[in-house]
């Protein structure tokens, strides 16, 4: 954690574009003003862009005088665009014969085919080739796309180093490289991978870093690989947009599902007179609950798509497409999709289980209200929620009136759970899709990281019971029943428990009268702090008295806690002993995996290895990655023809390799084989040769039968 904050402080002073200070420019101006050409502003417009946001006009101008840049911002702040500007400034036009000279990585496939689409709608009239190189996609396609000379390579890092190897590719073209989401690119372990392609690429390159958070990892590769960057950071001014509406719906967990298509019900009341009615996007915990949820909406005729990381990779871009479309409104992921993936029409955002940490939330609940627009979150908060909720607004420095939760009406969630319960009767696929939830979600608890031990303490000192029905469903018949309920459990008698008898009456009536003052001042105090004693007293940092004394943790200790990836304290309470696995296949791998000790005489365990290469950067990575495919592609392709005419025209290199597609004739001698793939100028010299052939074997004169 220090060496992130001393990577930040040594960088504050250098950022020439201070956001306080307004630009002189008029607001007209926007894009035209930073210079650009006239194709890219076509673009631009085309899209529909005219204002520049914030992170846009501090880092578009530094990228364009071709410096390094470390770039944080909140989701939905429009990063995109940060970097696909000054590509298509710097590459201008294409040259086919050049090689790639753009390189952007990034986490997810998904996220990759977003990219691709603004690549081709801003940069349409630029006439930059550009390709995906993601994982789940056809290999021998992905040979073809290189070969045929991209200007920009929007790639993931696994089956971009994949080809690399297979190809023996060297990136000397490349003069721009882009890592966008750095942080989740080391969260799901891509290090490596990282640190092959950036000893790939030639020291002259200029490389953009776009990240939400700076975690110890990062911080290191991004000395390796920037040289001399600026950083701009935005992510402490505003976790959260102005205009989301942040909701919280309090339910007991077996609730959840009714609470749920309750809350779709009123959303579809609310919106019935739109004519482009909000889009939906509902996060579970795990790929379980996705499906389950999916089959719930199915059945109460709510049109709705699911996506998960282990969904096959066709079904996840059709997923992806329906929702982008309107096909459907309704779109449940689990956090695959909490990063990166921008849907303008996504207007709401459900949070059907917690997430496990404040960063997750706000990128969860970023997928609604980007881009200046409007958005509502809705959040299912249960008892055990709590002091992850207490961490949130901790995190995001922001007080909580707990007056804000709200219950769904009992009538409307009878009437759902009847539903619910009529559908477990018929379809039997329901029932045991719960089940099978019910044991994801306990193993999903063991590990979801804690909260912290002061929100726990918090939390238990509470005892929050919420009765007023939430804002979204409005007063209701029963809200007089409920507030009676409220003050039924409230009332206290002045009597106490000695006067039930007539022992001992006077003498307790002479003491209540004599301490009345002090009496009703507590029960003043204990019923104002019941269910809200957590407000802004107490969550609000403790900043009084500042001269005084020197505090022991930082302001934003609890904000850096929660931007925190590798963290030693959150990775220490992970770390456990397993002795033996909880099923039969466990204990059996466990078995295989000890081998007999000569010299201690007894079974050991044998540490599971992954055979690994080193590649020509130092760097070791696995062994699967040399598979042989590509010399496989050639000899099916027979494409050494454009190889060799692209090494000598400046195209992508490749180490020497053994030159396959020969074959030998009847005399020994090695004959090309022709290629199926020809260029304009090879097809105008095969007819040529062939007229003049044909013009030869009419000059030949026919030969005469042989006389017996």
């Amino acid at each position: 954690m220090n060496s992130t904050r001393d990577f930040i402080e040594s960088f504050e002073d250098t950022d020439p574009f201070p956001v306080q200070k307004k630009s002189k420019k008029k607001q007209g101006d926007g894009f035209k003003g930073m210079g650009l050409s006239h194709p890219i502003v076509k673009g631009i417009q085309k899209r529909g862009y005219k204002v520049p946001t914030p992170i846009q006009r501090r880092t578009i101008p530094v990228a364009l005088q071709g410096r390094d840049l470390v770039a944080m911002a909140r989701t939905g702040s429009g990063k995109t665009a940060c970097f696909l500007i000054p590509i298509f400034e710097k590459l201008k036009t294409r040259i086919a014969k050049s090689g790639a000279r753009g390189l952007i990585m990034l986490p997810t496939r998904e996220l990759a085919m977003q990219t691709i689409t603004f690549i081709r709608e801003i940069g349409k009239f630029t006439g930059l080739k550009c390709c995906l190189i993601s994982g789940g996609d056809n290999m021998e396609s992905q040979f073809e796309a290189i070969h045929g000379n991209p200007d920009i390579i929007v790639a993931t890092p696994g089956r971009f180093v994949h080809l690399c190897v297979e190809m023996e590719l060297k990136l000397n073209s490349i003069e721009i490289v882009v890592f966008d989401e750095a942080d989740r690119l080391f969260e799901m372990g891509f290090g490596e991978q990282l640190k092959d392609i950036i000893a790939r690429l030639p020291s002259t390159r200029q490389t953009l870093l776009f990240s939400a958070t700076l975690p110890k990892s990062l911080v290191e590769f991004t000395r390796i690989g920037l040289s001399d960057p600026l950083l701009i950071r935005l992510d402490v001014e505003s976790k959260l947009s102005d205009k989301l509406d942040c909701n919280y719906i309090w339910c007991r967990q077996e609730e959840k599902t009714s609470v749920l298509l309750c809350l779709m019900h009123k959303l579809a009341e609310k919106y019935a007179k739109n004519v482009d009615p909000p889009q939906i996007v509902i996060f579970a915990a795990t790929r379980h609950h996705v499906e389950f949820i999916h089959t719930i909406l199915m059945t109460a005729n709510i049109s709705s798509t699911y996506l998960f990381s282990n969904l096959d990779p066709s079904a996840r871009k059709i997923s992806v497409g329906k929702f982008r479309n309107r096909v459907v409104q309704v779109l449940v992921v689990t956090d695959i999709a909490a990063r990166g993936i921008d849907i303008p029409e996504v207007g709401i955002v459900i949070n059907y289980h917690f997430p496990s940490s404040p960063k997750l939330f706000v990128h969860r609940v970023g997928r609604c209200a980007r881009a200046g627009t409007a958005g509502t979150a809705y959040t299912l908060i249960t008892k055990e929620d709590v002091p992850y909720l207490l961490d949130l607004h901790l995190f995001l420095g922001k007080s909580f009136d707990f007056e804000q939760l709200g219950r769904v009406p009992a009538e409307l969630l009878e009437e759902q759970h009847a539903l619910l319960l009529e559908w477990h009767k018929e379809k039997a696929d329901i029932e045991s899709m719960e089940n099978v939830c019910n044991n994801a979600y306990s193993k999903y608890l063991k590990s979801k990281p804690g909260a912290s031990m002061d929100s726990v303490k918090r939390s238990k000192q509470l005892g929050l019971i919420i009765n007023n029905p939430h804002p979204l469903f409005g007063a209701n018949e029963n809200s007089e029943g409920n507030d009676l309920l409220k003050r039924m459990k409230n009332y206290k008698p002045k009597a106490t428990v000695f006067e039930l008898f007539n022992f001992g009456v006077k003498e307790m009536k002479d003491k209540r009268n004599f301490h009345e003052n002090v009496i009703a001042n507590f029960r003043k105090r204990g019923q104002n702090e019941p269910v809200s004693s957590v407000n802004a007293k107490k969550l609000k940092f403790q900043t009084d008295n500042k001269d005084n004394y020197v505090p022991y943790l930082p302001e934003d200790h609890h904000s850096e806690f929660g931007l925190a990836v590798n963290n030693f304290e959150q990775a220490a309470r992970k770390v456990g002993m397993d002795v033996l696995g909880d099923e039969e296949k466990q204990i059996n791998l466990h078995e295989k995996m000890k081998k007999w000790d000569s010299k201690k005489k007894k079974m050991v365990g044998q540490k599971e290895t992954q055979k690994k290469i080193r590649t020509e950067s130092g760097v070791w990575i696995s062994a699967t990655y040399k598979t042989g495919k590509y010399k496989q592609w050639k000899e099916k392709a027979k494409a050494d023809d454009q190889d060799d005419e692209n090494d000598d025209e400046g195209g992508i290199e490749r180490n020497s390799l053994p030159i396959k597609g020969w074959k030998k004739g009847a005399s020994g001698q090695g004959k090309k084989a022709r290629s199926e793939l020809k260029q304009p100028e090879q097809i105008i010299k095969t007819r040529e040769k062939k007229l003049r052939a044909m013009e030869r074997s009419k000059k030949r004169k026919p030969k005469g039968k042989k006389r017996n």
